[in-house]
């Protein structure tokens, strides 16, 4: 069973944590995008990262004087956001890591598919950016079936957790041995089902916390999630979907 998140878009350093000796396996293509955001004016790397000039100035800094091999940070220290606040990696028993490094997929628009404990380098690049890279049209196209390649285990069992941006890099390569459930953290109003993003990415980190914390290996271990007040509604949940109301 494999289990597929999101980036965070703001990142931080931490060289002390932990060695980083492995890096992402897609590195070839990294490299490629790396060059090619440094090829372009700074007038077009804003325009691609759709920010202000803080931000901007900030990651053509980066960009300038990016080395990939070097200065690394364990991925699942280095995004910081919401998700991450909860899922709060820094607080982990050696066990929960051992786990995740095995278990766990970050997706990302930089590195494609990134393992908690790849070395990685601050950097600004959504999957869905307008980045025509390589002959292709975005960079959907660019990673095209790699990434879903690299999730996938010999279990066939893929646990989404990602934003929509990122999971339907995965939904469209698929195959009818595959068995993907798509995690919903929602409330109930006026009988309807609505998913609010902070909370939901609230419990998409706690989540990968609580399937850590038990070393989870089979999908029905997951209805037992019951933090921050959410429950498994199984009325409302199928084979591809687990509903969690609160």
């Amino acid at each position: 069973m494999r289990i597929i998140i999101s980036p965070a878009k703001q990142m931080r350093t931490d060289r002390d944590s932990f060695l980083c000796t492995e890096l992402p396996v897609l590195m070839e293509k990294t490299e490629i995008l790396k060059e090619w955001i440094r090829g372009l004016s700074y007038d077009e790397q804003k325009s691609l990262w759709g920010c202000n000039d803080k931000i901007a100035r900030l990651n053509a800094e980066r960009f300038s004087h990016m080395d990939l091999r070097r200065n690394l940070t364990a991925a699942i220290l280095a995004y910081d956001g919401i998700q991450y606040s909860y899922m709060a990696p820094a607080v982990f028993e050696d066990g929960q890591y051992a786990y995740l490094q095995e278990q766990l997929r970050i997706l990302s628009g930089f590195y494609g598919v990134v393992r908690p404990m790849d070395g990685v380098v601050p950097y600004r690049l959504e999957m869905q950016a307008k980045a025509a890279v390589s002959g292709y049209k975005n960079l959907y196209d660019f990673w095209g079936g790699d990434l879903y390649r690299e999730v996938m285990d010999e279990s066939h069992i893929l646990i989404n957790l990602a934003s929509k941006e990122y999971s339907k890099c995965i939904e469209k390569y698929l195959q009818p041995k595959d068995r993907y459930i798509s995690c919903v953290f929602a409330e109930e109003k006026g009988g309807k089902i609505v998913q609010k993003g902070v909370y939901a990415k609230m419990a998409r980190g706690e989540m990968v916390r609580f399937l850590s914390g038990i070393h989870a290996e089979d999908p029905e271990q997951i209805k037992d999630f019951n933090w921050s007040g959410y429950r498994f509604d199984e009325g409302r949940s199928s084979e591809t979907e687990y509903v969690f109301l609160r």
